[in-house]
């Protein structure tokens, strides 16, 4: 496995937000995170990503532990992370926020082909690199969230809420671009209220409610689970 949560906890101040929760990822698969809101989704990912601490458990990643570990730490081994609501630097332009994706790295020109690679897969952040970010729509400011997140040169790419707020056809363009990342090898870790979405791209899913695991297992059979279809799919 790719990565590993065996049993973690977490808690905020004495709230109990995730409780004994296990998830593994495979090398070069998606997997979904699904749940309603305050189920615990987006904690997972900050844990993943060690912007919170656990109370209990183990995070292990590409065969080393990594929970414990400053976040910086785990970008550097390979982690990036795609936050909720974008976060992006808006008065910085679209290249010098790619370029902040890339801030631990030392190979000069493995960044630029990777920029170039970014900017031939979004056309319109090419279009608008010197543009400051906060002038671009939802969905552009989207691309350059991902983007910069690639510029890490990832293994693994955690993608909190990436259709939030956007319209139907935005969404679909987000959807072949998650599909393509991953197309080329790269492992995708993907939590979304658009259950239906996340259903139909992951190969695994996992569904939180309160904290606690509910239920696991191929994305497709979770699809038609009767539980999942009610809860979650609104059928």
């Amino acid at each position: 496995m790719l990565l590993e949560l065996k049993e973690i906890s977490v808690n905020y101040g004495k709230v109990s937000a995730v409780r004994n929760i296990s998830i593994a990822v495979p090398d070069g698969k998606i997997v979904t995170i699904i749940g309603g809101n305050g189920a615990g989704k987006t904690t997972t990912l900050r844990a993943m990503s060690g912007m919170v601490p656990l109370k209990g458990g183990e995070i292990h990643f590409n065969g080393k532990r990594i929970d414990g570990l400053p976040s910086d730490k785990i970008v550097a081994h390979g982690i990036a992370h795609v936050p909720e609501g974008r976060r992006i630097f808006p008065d910085m332009t679209v290249e010098e926020n790619l370029r902040t994706g890339a801030f631990l790295r030392r190979d000069k020109e493995g960044v630029e082909n990777d920029l170039e690679k970014v900017f031939s897969r979004f056309s319109r952040l090419k279009e608008r690199r010197r543009q400051l970010a906060k002038t671009m729509s939802g969905g552009e400011q989207q691309m350059l969230a991902i983007g910069r997140a690639l510029m890490s040169a990832p293994k693994l790419l955690l993608m909190d809420e990436p259709s939030m707020g956007l319209a139907p056809v935005i969404v679909e363009e987000i959807a072949v671009i998650i599909e393509e990342i991953n197309a080329q090898g790269l492992s995708v870790v993907l939590v979304e209220q658009n259950a239906e979405l996340a259903l139909e791209l992951a190969d695994h899913a996992y569904v939180l409610e309160t904290g606690n695991m509910a239920l696991e297992g191929p994305a497709n059979e979770l699809h038609d689970n009767e539980h999942v279809r009610a809860a979650y799919l609104g059928v």
